[in-house]
């Protein structure tokens, strides 16, 4: 697979992941997500980013939920709708996340809005999780959009939906494909994992592919999980630039100036070195 270049003109811009918790009322989500945005807005950023599943309950938390199935919305649709007309009244584009509904099938989807109010894509989790509280195969096809990077006006982003970010070849299919900054929408709970392993994580993703990364968290205590916030944001480097508190809603605001993409180790060095001939990702 060819590496694509990139532009060197690129200025610095600035990251909003709006970090919120999600209460019964999945109407007053959204009217928190549309507020926390337009102040996201008037603090200049240029790009906003909301957690996975942000307007509603963690429903995967139980093994079924019938009910949980109607709130399932095509996109777009309504809350695609309400983002869209704010992303193009404030200029900036918006990175949700949804319970998707297509043809009969369910996704954990997002879609991607340009800062003129236009949907670029979606970008669909590609591996389902089954475990204690993530029993998402009930509810989530596996995504069929393979691993999209959208130009938008701010620049190359590629999104990896939570629990795709554990997986190296799709992190590196993003780089590939173009990416400069990816962002992960997230649901991820204290104590989940050791601490630090999800910087770490994201850490490595960032130095080995050249690109800035973006992880943006729930927050709040939801039956019998806890979501940690800690969202944060790493540089090409592999340095993590900001970091939002834990357990508290919060706008993690910082700028990035994407030029550090194309002098990064990833990109002057390892994309430019691989030998993927030698070894083939095979099930062999």
């Amino acid at each position: 697979m060819d590496i694509l270049l990139f532009n060197q003109t690129v200025t610095p811009m600035k990251i909003a992941l709006i970090q919120q918790p999600a209460i019964p009322d999945r109407e007053a989500n959204i009217r928190r997500g549309l507020i926390n945005l337009a102040h996201a807005a008037k603090e200049g950023a240029d790009l906003v980013v909301f957690p996975e599943l942000a307007f509603d309950r963690f429903f995967p938390q139980y093994p079924t939920d019938t009910n949980s199935l109607e709130l399932a919305e095509t996109i777009p649709g309504p809350t695609t709708a309400l983002f869209a007309a704010q992303a193009k009244e404030h200029g900036v584009v918006v990175v949700l996340n949804l319970f998707e509904e297509e043809g009969g099938r369910t996704f954990d989807s997002s879609p991607v809005i340009d800062n003129d109010g236009t949907i670029l894509g979606v970008t669909r989790m590609v591996h389902i999780a089954d475990c204690d509280c993530f029993y998402e195969k009930n509810y989530y096809t596996p995504g069929d959009h393979g691993a999209p990077v959208y130009d938008t006006a701010i620049g190359k982003l590629g999104v990896a939906i939570c629990y795709d970010r554990h997986y190296p070849e799709y992190m590196r299919a993003l780089a590939l494909n173009g990416a400069e900054l990816v962002v992960i929408p997230q649901a991820g709970t204290i104590n989940e994992w050791p601490k630090g392993v999800f910087e770490a994580e994201l850490q490595t993703a960032a130095l080995q592919n050249g690109y800035f990364t973006a992880l943006v968290n729930r927050v709040g205590k939801e039956d019998k999980m806890v979501f940690a916030g800690e969202s944060f944001i790493t540089a090409p480097s592999g340095e993590v630039i900001a970091r939002a508190p834990a357990g508290e809603e919060f706008i993690l605001c910082a700028e990035i100036d994407l030029s550090q993409v194309n002098e990064s180790p990833g990109r002057k060095l390892f994309l430019r070195d691989r030998r993927p001939e030698i070894y083939p990702l095979s099930e062999g």
